[in-house]
């Protein structure tokens, strides 16, 4: 163990313990990457939270997500210049 309660290894704290005991520092993107190239991969528990509530998730998925996914716009018309309004 590397003193941490939880035991829960994030990007943050692997490149932390890589920094110390190798003296190399990686971007969280570049750990990532590094990581993937060694074959590891993201691990979900394999509990759920004794405080969850399915009901309420799935009233949230039925109600709040279409809502806010309907928001996501990924293209609108436009200008790149800013001192040129857009055609419309």
């Amino acid at each position: 163990t590397c003193g941490w309660a939880d035991q829960c290894w994030t990007l943050t704290r692997i490149a932390e313990v890589v920094r110390h005991r190798f003296g190399v520092e990686y971007t969280l993107a570049g750990m990532d990457l590094l990581l993937h190239r060694m074959g590891w991969s993201v691990q979900v528990p394999s509990r759920k939270a004794t405080e969850r509530d399915e009901a309420k998730i799935a009233a949230w998925k039925d109600g709040q997500w279409p809502v806010i996914k309907r928001r996501r716009r990924t293209w609108a018309p436009g200008s790149a210049s800013r001192t040129k309004p857009a055609r419309g």
